[in-house]
């Protein structure tokens, strides 16, 4: 795969993420059926998150990484240029 096609999916990865860990605490704290549910509904609304924050800390990491191996890229063409 292709650094475009990574990245591409990496962010569809981490919107998964980030709509887990709102499903969570939406459940957690909006949902009444979930409270009604005792120990099995915190385990619900706390997997989702937990989940959640699996799904979207690697993949903003890896593109930190990309960003950072882009800006380098870039200041090595910059220093060729100026010498």
């Amino acid at each position: 795969m292709k650094d475009d096609q990574i990245i591409k999916l990496l962010k569809v990865v981490m919107a998964v993420g980030i709509l887990l860990l709102l499903t969570g605490i939406y459940l957690h704290m909006y949902e009444p059926r979930i409270e009604a549910m005792g120990v099995t509904g915190i385990l619900i609304s706390s997997g989702c998150v937990a989940f959640g924050m699996i799904l979207s800390l690697p993949t903003k990491m890896f593109i930190t990484f990309l960003l950072v191996k882009r800006e380098a890229d870039m200041a090595k063409q910059k220093n060729k240029r100026l010498q």
